[in-house]
C-alpha cells in the first residue's frame, strides 16, 4: 500500500514537471499577444473617474475570467472532436477585432472638433455616464472574449502531443495567468498617478521622491494617449496576424514586407470593408423603413 502511495506521488510530480515545462513554453508563445492584450484592455479601461476606475476594472477582470471559464473547456473539446471549427472561430473574432480597429480610426478622423455639446440636467448626465460605463465593460469583455480566443488556442498549440490533463492544467494555467497579468499591469497603469500624489505627500514636496511622484502624475496623460494609439494598432495587427495565419494566400501574399505591415494592412482593409458593409445597411435600413410605415 505504500509502494502504491509513493508511485502516486511519483506521478504527481512528474505530471508537475510537465506542467512546468509546457507552460512556460505556452507563455512564451503567447507573450505577443498578451503583449497586445494589455494594450488594447489598459486603453479601454482608462478615461473613467479616478474613484470608478478600479471598480470598473475589477468588473472586466471578472467578465474576462468569465470568458476563459467559457473558452477553456471548449477549446478542448473542439481540438480533440472537431479542430477545424477553431480555425473559423479565430477568423471570425478577427472579423470582430478588425471592425473594432477600423472604427476607432474613422471615428477619430471624422469627430467634429469644433461640435458643441448640448447642456443636459445633471440626472440625464449621471444616467449618461452610467450608460456609457457599462456600453465600454461590455466592450471591453467582448474584446477580451476574442483576445483570450486566440491566447487560449495558442497555448493549446503548444502541448497538442501531450497527455490530456497535462494538456488542461496547462492551458487553464496559461489563461488565469494571462488574467491576472494582464489586469494587474493595467490597474498598476490607471493609478500611476494616484501613486505619484502620494509620493509627493510623504516628501512634502521636496526631494527625489517628490519628483519622482510629479513625474507620475505628468506622465498618466501621455501614457494613455500612447495606449490609445497603441491599443488600436493592437486590434489591426492581432486580427491581421489571424488573417495572415490561417489563410494560405494571404500568408504568400507580398511576403518582402516585414510581417507586422501585411498584418496591420490587412487587417485595416478587412476592418475598412467590415465598417463600410455596415454603414451601407444601415442606410438601406433607414431608406426602406419610412416606407413600410
Amino acid at each position: 500500500m505504500a509502494s502504491g502511495f509513493f508511485a502516486i506521488l511519483d506521478d504527481i510530480a512528474a505530471l508537475m514537471d510537465d506542467v512546468a515545462l509546457t507552460t512556460k513554453i505556452a507563455t512564451r508563445k503567447t507573450a505577443g499577444i498578451l503583449g497586445d492584450d494589455l494594450a488594447v484592455n489598459a486603453e479601454k479601461a482608462t478615461g473613467f473617474l479616478a474613484d470608478r476606475e478600479l471598480p470598473i476594472l475589477w468588473a472586466i477582470t471578472k467578465g474576462s475570467l468569465i470568458n476563459k471559464l467559457i473558452i477553456v473547456p471548449i477549446a478542448l473539446l473542439l481540438n480533440a472532436f472537431f479542430p477545424v471549427a477553431i480555425t473559423y472561430i479565430l477568423l471570425l473574432g478577427g472579423c470582430y477585432l478588425a471592425y473594432e480597429g477600423a472604427e476607432k480610426i474613422i471615428h477619430y478622423f471624422s469627430k467634429d472638433s469644433t461640435h458643441k455639446q448640448p447642456v443636459i440636467l445633471e440626472s440625464k448626465q449621471n444616467e449618461s455616464a452610467i450608460d456609457q460605463e457599462k456600453a465600454k465593460i461590455k466592450s471591453a469583455i467582448t474584446t477580451d472574449f476574442i483576445l483570450s480566443v486566440e491566447i487560449v488556442i495558442i497555448a493549446l498549440g503548444t502541448v497538442t502531443g501531450a497527455a490530456s490533463v497535462t494538456q488542461i492544467v496547462t492551458v487553464s494555467l496559461v489563461a488565469v495567468l494571462a488574467t491576472i497579468g494582464v489586469y494587474g499591469i493595467v490597474a498598476l497603469i490607471v493609478r500611476m498617478d494616484d501613486a505619484g500624489y502620494q509620493l509627493i505627500k510623504r516628501s512634502n514636496h521636496t526631494g527625489l521622491l517628490s519628483t519622482v511622484g510629479q513625474g507620475l502624475v505628468k506622465a498618466l496623460p501621455v501614457v494613455i494617449r500612447i495606449l490609445n494609439v497603441v491599443g488600436t494598432a493592437a486590434l489591426l495587427l492581432v486580427a491581421g496576424g489571424i488573417f495572415v495565419h490561417n489563410i494560405h494566400s494571404l500568408h504568400n501574399l507580398f511576403p518582402a514586407l516585414p510581417d507586422f505591415v501585411k498584418e496591420f494592412g490587412i487587417g485595416l482593409i478587412v476592418g475598412l470593408v467590415i465598417v463600410g458593409l455596415f454603414a451601407g445597411f444601415k442606410a438601406l435600413r433607414t431608406l426602406i423603413k419610412p416606407s413600410g410605415v
